[in-house]
């Protein structure tokens, strides 16, 4: 019998709470080693890495089986195996006797899936008293640079490296024995954005020509949320009915608040019964809830925030242009309307009207899925690589930030970026960016076929920042030649 993953409900001592975690499932039962150490890594890490870590012991196990009595040391095993995931196990006959019939996998998953089995290997050997798979061994020139570059980049982003202990570790100088592939490298990325030229058509006909009222004013909030405050998709599935107030400095525009799911404080001064006052502590207590980032299958919605606006763990909307603020304020009131006559035993501010599931809150599948329908109402489909995504809505305003000329300071804090360098994808020139610009410097050297010199002006600012400040911006983001997030 082949190992199954599934999820299980696990109880480690007499409270009457539940840890949900993937496990792997045998003939002999649970693979007790590997629910020890998710179990250990619990309270620190996500329910996606802990899948991935099942997903990648789940292969090593299948790989083992199928290959019992041809090694004769786990190192050696651990080295085929991650061959394997590299080359797939089938033959040039198309055969493959192993009976696993792997295909290639490509370099990115090979590696996560190398990547997830560090620790579990490290935990095995510390605590089962097994051979290591894949010790750390010394590392040659190549890798001992890499791993300089690594750690150099790690304490020159780090804000309280002041207090640290700056010397070069020790660990610099070991590498895994086995080390995944290096990735094929890229350009910045070019962030495709929502087309500005569309989105009105698409939130009037699509969004806002739903059937149901209800539903369209519902996903136009959404929209809006994402459009023009530049939310991810899964952030506004967090905001509660509390946390959209009136702008006190423009009475007919919104002043919106998203909490984090677990730290963020529960609304109206609400203490648990032990003196609790954050959300994660409101839902257990009010509503026998969990926060949804802590939910898994369809329930689940994300959080992807680290910088928050306020000690009460919240991000605060910025609307731009202003008039979306407005707008969803006039929507909100008719939203609010709505949901006066819907049976609701949670706070979330956006639900389903479907019969079946009527009053739950609205889950991110059945958004994608409405999301898509509002784009087939405009004659189009959805597509990622043309902006036509949920996603490219935040990338739409992060460059219309970007081409109203706002401060980058600005637009980090717009975005709610822990950086300054997350937001280069936004700046970057893309294809049709490049393409253009082109296009326009081959008309000027006709029109002046004798000087195809371009002439460039600066500032005496721009000439002394040209050099840049190594000190105070070491990858170049304000200043030297090529400053990712400044007009040269």
């Amino acid at each position: 019998m082949p190992a199954v993953d599934a999820y299980a409900k696990v109880v480690v001592d007499n409270s009457g709470f539940r840890s949900e975690i993937p496990v792997l499932l045998t003939q002999e039962g649970v693979v007790l080693p590997l629910l020890d150490y998710l179990l250990n890594k619990a309270n620190e890490r996500s329910h996606a890495w802990q899948h991935n870590v099942v997903i990648a012991a789940k292969l090593l196990l299948e790989y083992m089986e199928a290959n019992q009595g041809n090694f004769s040391d786990p190192t050696t095993l651990f080295q085929s195996f991650a061959t394997r995931l590299y080359t797939g196990t089938i033959g040039d006959d198309g055969l493959d006797p192993s009976g696993l019939y792997w295909i290639p996998a490509s370099t990115a998953m090979a590696n996560r899936h190398l990547n997830a089995l560090k620790g579990l290997t490290d935990y095995l050997a510390d605590h089962e008293g097994v051979q290591h798979m894949n010790p750390l061994v010394t590392a040659n020139s190549y890798d001992q640079r890499l791993n300089y570059a690594a750690w150099y980049r790690r304490n020159q982003n780090d804000f309280l490296g002041h207090i640290k202990d700056k010397t070069v570790n020790e660990t610099v100088q070991k590498a895994r024995n086995v080390r995944g592939r290096r990735k094929l490298s890229n350009t910045d990325d070019d962030a495709v954005a929502f087309p500005e030229r569309l989105f009105e058509r698409f939130y009037l006909e699509g969004v806002g020509g739903a059937h149901d009222r209800r539903c369209a004013v519902r996903d136009q909030l959404i929209t809006m949320m994402m459009h023009g405050a530049g939310l991810r998709e899964s952030e506004p599935l967090h905001l509660w009915i509390q946390d959209v107030l009136i702008d006190p400095h423009d009475l007919k525009r919104a002043l919106v608040r998203v909490y984090h799911p677990e730290e963020g404080k529960a609304p109206e001064d609400w203490k648990s019964r032990t003196g609790k006052t954050n959300r994660s502590a409101y839902l257990r207590e009010k509503h026998v809830l969990a926060p949804r980032n802590k939910l898994r299958g369809t329930k689940a919605v994300g959080w992807k925030v680290r910088t928050h606006d306020h000690s009460d763990f919240y991000i605060q909307l910025h609307w731009f242009p202003t008039d979306f603020g407005r707008l969803f304020l006039k929507l909100w009131k008719e939203h609010l309307f709505y949901l006066a006559s819907i049976d609701r035993h949670h706070p979330y501010a956006f639900v389903s009207y479907e019969q079946d599931s009527l009053g739950q809150p609205y889950t991110l599948n059945a958004f994608n899925k409405n999301y898509a329908a509002a784009m087939a109402r405009v004659g189009l489909s959805t597509s990622k690589v043309e902006g036509r995504s949920p996603h490219g809505h935040r990338h739409a305003f992060g460059r219309r930030l970007t081409r109203a000329g706002v401060d980058p300071v600005i637009r980090k804090k717009a975005l709610h970026h822990s950086s300054l360098e997350s937001q280069v994808v936004y700046t970057a020139p893309g294809i049709a960016d490049v393409s253009q610009a082109l296009d326009q410097a081959s008309k000027r050297l006709d029109e002046h076929p004798a000087d195809s010199r371009l002439i460039q002006t600066f500032s005496n600012w721009d000439e002394v920042i040209n050099t840049g400040f190594e000190d105070i911006d070491p990858i170049g983001l304000l200043s030297g030649p090529n400053a990712k997030l400044r007009k040269v």
